[in-house]
């Protein structure tokens, strides 16, 4: 059950409460460090080419970043579309004028979910405009705080509420993420394609590869990649490592 392509963070919501701020990346433990990685190793993939759970994984791209973050990607629907009398849009305009950090929530796909719950303070990601007329990465946002129970799972009149989803046994998540940057040019997804071929540097990039996965895992050389196709327009406040801004 994939949600529909780029609604990752389909609504916004007041339930933002109750949530505890992680610890810095750099008092992770190396255990976590080490299961994550293994975790990405274990993933299972269906006959369709999709992930049935666990953590999908770049093949080229198992690396260890030591006290660094890791990096992903994360698409979101800027259009307007109504789902149960509420409009699902969110752009990365949405996220540049918030005032705190923003919940992204909606994500039903357990692969997404599991790359979520992956997730640690400090991990940067590209925010992916999806399901429009030009489709691509048009900036980059930070992971502010790690996974927390999605609460608009629970919610009956929300567009991706999950009857299987209770508060004693919550199947979805969250995390909290704030903006960086703004892309002056947004990279296409026509433009991902053309280094995509075999032996292109994009060739094993997780999202063009499972095309369906609302949020996958970039490798740190298709991050830096990327980032010298385009330059940054506006810059948000700069990265922190107790998911606040001084």
């Amino acid at each position: 059950n994939f949600v529909k392509k780029g609604t990752a963070r389909p609504v916004k919501k007041n339930a933002k409460s109750n949530i505890t701020t992680s610890s810095s990346r750099n008092s992770k433990p190396a255990a976590k460090t080490a299961s994550r990685r293994e975790s990405f190793a274990r993933v299972s993939i269906s006959d369709d080419g999709n992930p049935k759970g666990g953590v999908a994984s770049n093949e080229d791209d198992e690396e260890d970043n030591g006290d660094g973050p890791s990096y992903w990607l994360m698409k979101a629907e800027p259009d307007s579309r109504i789902e149960k009398g509420k409009d699902v849009k969110f752009s990365i305009d949405d996220l540049k004028e918030a005032s705190e950090p923003e919940a992204w929530d909606g994500v039903r796909n357990a692969a997404a979910r599991n790359n979520m719950r992956s997730m640690m303070q400090g991990d940067m990601a590209f925010f992916y405009h999806s399901n429009c007329k030009s489709p691509g990465i048009v900036g980059t946002m930070e992971i502010v705080r790690e996974h927390s129970v999605d609460e608009s799972a629970f919610d009956k009149e929300h567009p991706y509420y999950d009857e299987k989803s209770t508060r004693d046994k919550p199947k979805w998540c969250v995390v909290h993420v704030e903006f960086r940057s703004k892309f002056h040019d947004p990279v296409t997804l026509k433009e991902l394609q053309r280094y995509a071929k075999p032996g292109g540097i994009l060739e094993n990039m997780q999202t063009l590869k499972m095309a369906r996965l609302s949020v996958s895992r970039v490798s740190k050389k298709e991050w830096e990649f990327i980032h010298t196709l385009t330059d940054s327009d506006e810059q948000g406040a700069p990265p922190t490592t107790n998911g606040t801004n001084s």
